[in-house]
């Protein structure tokens, strides 16, 4: 049998309205329907997706906190917290997950404030500009990374 991975999915402000906002920046799917597709998704690859999505820096940051010991990898979109949070950034550093940051949009082509990432530095890999497919991509990234450090 093959071994269970957990994944934690963050989501940070204002992504809780995807599918109803700026759609010509962030696409016309709904968090919860995109939620759907990557368990699905992953359910093919024995990967648990635990999945949170928060206004509030505090809430994400204790999540990240519980998390460790307990998820193999994130996937985070950090949304506004990316160029504001440090606080953020000193959570992943504390416990350890690897991690992979993910954009819908191209954070390098919006307004100059939006390209400079406080994660970035400190991840296993950014994905965007791709619109929601770089929830799959960084997906499939990290459940390739996690079976082959499994099998080494």
């Amino acid at each position: 049998m093959k071994k269970k991975f957990t994944i934690l999915l963050i989501n940070g402000p204002n992504l809780n309205l995807l599918g109803s906002r700026e759609n010509e920046i962030y696409g016309n799917i709904s968090l919860p329907q995109l939620i759907n597709k990557l368990q699905k998704y992953s359910k093919k690859y024995f990967i648990k997706i635990n999945h949170i999505q928060s206004n509030a820096e505090h809430v994400l940051i204790e999540e990240i906190h519980r998390s460790k010991k307990k998820v193999d990898y994130i996937i985070i979109n950090a949304a506004a917290f990316t160029h504001t949070s440090i606080a953020l950034r000193d959570a992943l550093l504390a416990v350890k997950i690897p991690f992979i940051e993910v954009h819908i949009s191209n954070i390098y082509s919006r307004e100059n404030f939006r390209s400079h990432s406080w994660i970035s530095d400190i991840s296993n890999g950014v994905i965007c500009g791709l619109g929601i497919d770089g929830y799959k991509w960084a997906l499939k990234t990290a459940i390739k990374r996690l079976y082959k450090k499994n099998n080494q």
